[in-house]
Order: C-alpha cells, then sequence, then structure tokens
C-alpha cells in the first residue's frame, strides 16, 4: 500500500482477552511491509470518523485494522463498514 485506499469490510471480534473489533484488510490494499510487532502506521477512516492508528498483521487472518468502540458508533460484529487507510510517513 503505497496510498490511500478505500474499501468496505465487515467487522470482526477477536475471541479473547479484550475482545478486539477489527476490520479486515483485503490483501489488494494490505502494507507491503511491517514495522515493529507486525504493525503498519496509518491513518483511517471508518464511517466517516478518522484517527491515527496501526494495521496488524495476523499470520492466520492477514492485514487487520482496530477499531476502537469510539469510532464504531455502535456498530460490532458483523456489521458493514466504509474504510480509507493510507500510510501515515509521521511515524514509523
Amino acid at each position: 500500500m503505497d496510498a490511500e485506499a478505500s474499501f468496505e469490510a465487515t467487522l470482526l471480534r477477536w475471541s479473547g482477552s479484550g475482545g478486539w473489533v477489527f476490520a479486515p484488510v483485503p490483501p489488494a490494499y494490505a502494507p507491503d511491509t511491517a514495522g515493529a510487532f507486525g504493525r503498519a502506521p496509518v491513518v483511517a477512516t471508518v464511517d466517516g470518523r478518522t484517527w491515527a492508528t496501526s494495521v496488524w498483521r495476523d499470520r492466520r487472518a492477514g492485514w487487520l485494522l482496530p477499531v476502537p468502540a469510539r469510532i464504531r458508533a455502535g456498530k460490532d460484529d458483523g456489521d458493514v463498514v466504509t474504510v480509507t487507510i493510507e500510510p501515515d510517513p509521521t511515524r514509523r
């Protein structure tokens, strides 16, 4: 991913500690490389709400965008969201 990418994603609640909710990133829009801890810094927008975060690489699930409750605005596992991500060159 060298530039901004937009796509629709179905939210997925991760089982286990913390119960994180993620938007899977399609392979065509995934970062080319990962930094520390398998993460790549991005600026993300979900349904019009923008924040600085990172996408995470999971060996089984691929690239995942963690979407906090304050951004989801009541959406949860199984809901479809519109996502835009772009690399954040200010963070490495």
